[in-house]
């Protein structure tokens, strides 16, 4: 039973990771991720749907145009992928619970947010914002459907006890992490919470650490300075993954052995 799930959530991931190509472009543009369809790069030519299928028509066109053999960028295809495999583990971490469409949603707005947090070092207002409200109705259908309402009310407890601790931490050092950051991390806090509490500190520490590594390694390779701005939108959503996959195991470990 949790291989087919896997298996459809990974095809259903496919088709996302298709759609969220298109998000990832379109958003930090301003422009609208429904019209007009999607068009080669190179010569506006729209993509007709027999070239537009997952993956395969990538490597059927060898990642050029039919039209113009203008070079299409792999990261399309590997975003469909990524969005697959990713939306594949919720499924076996999940199984058939009634949160797991809340989290695949988290997995797709969390691939698009990452994505252009990295192209324009900017987390969209018009994809954080909304997601608070998504998370907080499919995570109460999935209490109401359990019932898990100690898990719920521990997922709204925690997002607002991350957004209040991001935020103080932006107004005490403002030039350690963006707004959007913070507007993230209530989000993020959310579906933490409704894993556990042991979820929350691993997956909220995770993001920390992730980031302040990769800063060294920027260090030690020069290739930025004590004063230069990363995105972190990505390691935020990369420690929370690591807390939603393995938060609650790691906690438990660490605390079974350093707490008596």
């Amino acid at each position: 039973m949790t291989a087919v799930l896997a298996a459809a959530c990974g095809v259903l991931g496919l088709v996302i990771g298709s759609f969220l190509n298109v998000v990832i472009w379109r958003v930090p543009r301003g422009e609208s991720i429904v019209r007009p369809g999607s068009k080669c790069p190179g010569c506006s030519t729209p993509i007709r749907p027999r070239d537009n299928i997952p993956v395969l028509s990538w490597l059927l066109l060898r990642g050029s145009c039919r039209s113009c053999g203008a070079r299409i960028s792999p990261r399309y295809p590997l975003v469909e992928l990524g969005t697959a495999a990713l939306f594949a583990t919720l499924a076996v971490r999940l199984g058939a619970n009634a949160a797991l469409p809340a989290f695949l949603y988290l997995g797709a707005v969390g691939v698009a947010l990452a994505l252009i947090d990295i192209d324009v070092q900017r987390l969209p207002n018009s994809l954080t914002l909304p997601s608070y409200a998504v998370g907080i109705v499919l995570l109460g259908a999935a209490a109401a459907a359990g019932p898990h309402w100690w898990a719920y009310q521990r997922a709204l407890i925690a997002m607002v006890a991350l957004f209040a601790g991001f935020f103080l931490l932006a107004l005490v050092y403002p030039g350690g992490m963006g707004f959007g950051d913070v507007k993230l991390s209530g989000v993020l806090g959310l579906y933490l919470g409704w894993i556990g509490w042991g979820a929350l500190v691993v997956g909220s520490f995770a993001g920390f650490l992730l980031g302040g590594l990769y800063g060294v390694v920027l260090l030690l390779r020069r290739v930025a300075g004590r004063r230069s701005r990363i995105p972190f939108g990505p390691f935020l959503l990369l420690g929370a993954l690591a807390g939603i996959l393995a938060g609650q195991q790691i906690f438990h470990g660490y605390t079974s052995v350093f707490v008596h």
